[in-house]
């Protein structure tokens, strides 16, 4: 009993459509596994109870199915899946789209198949939610827009799907874009649900915005502090704001009882305060922030919650009147569950232990939880997406804590997944984000392979990926100049960074970072027994090496470009990791980055290097550590990351600076410095990065 790709009974169901699957057969007991997928999103009941969502964000060529267990929830006789399933139909940050949509699922029993999809199964387009809906932002798929009135309880066990249509076959097992199914590399995420007591209500006249968030905003930052009652006046919107202490990924939830239907609810999120007021992100900046859903009520009681999980420290709830509820508030919150090594979570929280680096690591610690989901994701509230380049940051991190490694063996394979024809790996995980082609991320890509070695004691990742790292290279390799010197590729970027630094070319942050990521090669080489690429890529490296010092080091200072326009710390440290900096000159130059770090400005200082962001501080600390220098990077982590916890963040931001709408309070890439805090107590589960 094969199982085939089924969809929606119309084949153009592909713009913001939500479908729903049902299927009933007779079960007679015994372990029961059901193996489910589904481009994008599926959320899965059975008998009338929500069991998981998923999948995994995978490239469809390599669709990741999910397995679960489902014995528990199995009743002798008649059962009943039902699955809905989620086609925003367009590719975001964490998404490809190939202008198809379906669900992939088989169920065995014992060992046997008892059931797959197939046209025996009923499908229907859910006509409760809007089609004509903004996105959540750049990064993301469509908000939600929902009339409840027109939902039929269609997860419920006893539904009638008399009138549905037989569901569409799509496609065969193996058929594009589906091409391979991979097992989910990560463990399911978990959630669970806590009480919402809401810390400030407020009340307003209802703005005339049609817009669900630019609504929320202008009815919360206009509207007047309020006590708590439930009876709301036509022309006036009640709002309630609860804050989950620091952000997570979920949803809120609304529990609704007395309605009379057509009441407007919203449903947002936002991640900060400035002077004490929530900060609504902005939708006409560059990330184009919305986050918020909305649903209308039908009649009597009901409970709202979106098809997506979100993301956020602070959830507002508003209600446009004439209304009379009984409201209760909850949140929805999805973890990975991650397995903290005793020993760091005894240090994080010993009476006896140096306070302020203690306070750092918790702040450190929270905030790479926060920033796990079906992998690495760069910020709870944003963008829950993967980018190559964060991930070495966040590897770090999250070995300080644990030794999980399947994020980072995640984001190797998923780079190698989306390569380009030509050999350039993926950038953000998966995406068709091509103006973020980020080209120095391939050579972080290497520094994971390094970074995985070290950690697990093996060079298993770089001779799965030892083709792609090979072709990768390779391609590279033509970019060099008669100077000897590596330039950027037509419509890519050479490198991410907050940093003031010059993109000119020859660009010395793009040239030192290649030539780190080929002396990292010539290791990984050495490790898997490849001395014809060992030597090739020595070979590279000398001259590239030759070349950089030639061009960029001037007047005592490492140039980011050959007018000076800028040096960086983030060039000087590079000068240090890959041994362009002499012996001689080594002191001073660490000398000067740590001179500029403890400088506690943060906008340009005449005179002194360019600033790294707390993300590229990650090679700044580890040049550092290379030189053995670890009082200094300690220094440093106090008094940088240290103002933050001092200040009481729980999390740690994505800038010195993020007073812009869009700028995020709790981003992973900069919790990077838990791997020093661990690693400078000499802990026996730390192992220096090559």
């Amino acid at each position: 009993m094969t199982a085939v790709w089924i969809g929606s009974p119309h084949p153009f169901d592909l713009h913001e459509a939500y479908v729903w699957f049902r299927h009933a057969w007779s079960h007679d007991g015994g372990q029961a596994r059901l193996a489910i997928t589904a481009d994008s999103r599926y959320s899965l009941w059975l008998n009338g109870v929500f069991v998981a969502r998923g999948p995994a964000r995978s490239w469809p060529q390599a669709q990741c199915v999910d397995v679960h267990d489902v014995s528990a929830l199995l009743r002798k006789g008649r059962n009943t899946i039902t699955v809905l399933v989620y086609q925003p139909g367009y590719s975001h940050f964490a998404y490809v789209h190939r202008g198809a949509a379906g669900l992939l699922a088989w169920l065995d029993v014992d060992g046997a198949r008892v059931w797959s999809t197939g046209s025996e199964w009923r499908a229907r387009r859910d006509p409760a939610f809007s089609s004509d809906v903004k996105r959540v932002s750049i990064y993301a798929a469509g908000v939600e827009d929902r009339d409840l009135r027109r939902a039929d309880g269609w997860h419920a066990l006893d539904v009638e799907d008399d009138g549905w249509s037989p569901a569409r076959i799509v496609a065969g097992t193996g058929a594009a874009p589906w091409i391979d199914l991979t097992p989910r590399r990560l463990p399911l995420l978990e959630e669970h649900t806590v009480k919402l007591a809401p810390i400030e209500q407020r009340r307003a006249p209802t703005p005339s915005d049609p817009d669900p968030h630019r609504r929320l905003a202008a009815a919360w930052t206009g509207g007047a502090p309020t006590p708590s009652r439930f009876e709301i006046e036509a022309g006036e919107t009640a709002l309630w704001c609860a804050d989950l202490g620091h952000s997570q990924i979920g949803q809120g939830v609304v529990h609704v009882k007395r309605a009379l239907g057509g009441e407007r609810v919203l449903i947002g999120y936002a991640e900060k305060r400035r002077a004490g007021e929530l900060v609504f992100s902005d939708p006409e900046t560059y990330c184009r922030v919305r986050l918020t859903d909305a649903f209308t009520l039908r009649p009597g009681a009901q409970t709202l919650a979106t098809f997506s999980l979100r993301g956020g420290r602070y959830i507002v709830f508003a209600v446009d009147g004439p209304a009379h509820l009984d409201i209760e508030f909850e949140a929805r919150l999805s973890r990975y569950p991650l397995s903290i090594r005793p020993e760091v979570e005894a240090w994080l929280h010993a009476p006896e232990g140096d306070a302020e680096l203690q306070a750092i690591g918790r702040m450190c610690a929270t905030t790479l939880e926060a920033c796990l989901a079906d992998g690495f994701v760069d910020c709870p509230w944003r963008e829950g997406a993967q980018w190559v380049g964060d991930a070495l940051a966040q590897a770090h991190g999250l070995w300080a804590l644990s030794s999980d490694l399947r994020p980072l063996e995640q984001t190797i394979a998923q780079a190698v997944e989306g390569a380009y024809p030509d050999g350039v790996l993926a950038t953000v995980l998966p995406s068709e984000a091509h103006a973020y082609t980020v080209l120095d991320y391939n050579f972080t890509w290497v520094e994971l392979l390094a970074a995985h070695r070290a950690f697990s004691g093996s060079p298993a990742q770089a001779v799965a990926h030892w083709p792609a790292l090979k072709r990768m290279l390779v391609r590279f390799a033509q970019d060099v100049g008669r100077d000897g010197l590596l330039r950027s590729q037509g419509g890519r970027r050479l490198f991410l960074d907050w940093a003031p630094v010059s993109r000119s070319e020859p660009s010395a942050i793009y040239n030192l970072h290649f030539l780190l990521a080929l002396q990292t090669a010539v290791a990984l080489a050495q490790a898997v027994d490849a001395p014809v690429e060992a030597a090739a890529w020595r070979a590279q490296a000398e001259a590239l090496a030759t070349a950089i010092r030639g061009t960029f080091w001037r007047n005592g200072r490492w140039q980011d470009d050959r007018a000076g326009t800028t040096a960086s710390q983030l060039a000087a440290a590079l000068a240090v990791l890959t041994g362009c900096a002499n012996e001689a000159e080594v002191d001073g130059v660490l000398d000067a980055i740590v001179a500029r770090s403890l400088d506690l400005r943060d906008e340009a200082v005449p005179g002194a290097l360019v600033l790294a962001s707390p993300f590229r501080h990650q090679h700044v600390l580890a040049a550092l550590r290379a030189r053995g220098r670890h009082a200094e990077a300690l220094a440093i982590i106090r008094a940088r990351w240290g103002r933050w916890a001092r200040a009481g963040e729980p999390t740690t931001w994505e800038n010195w600076d993020v007073s812009f709408p869009d700028g995020s309070v709790c981003h992973a890439f900069s919790a990077h410095v838990l791997f020093d805090l661990v690693g400078a107590r000499q802990r026996p589960v730390m192992k220096e990065d090559l």
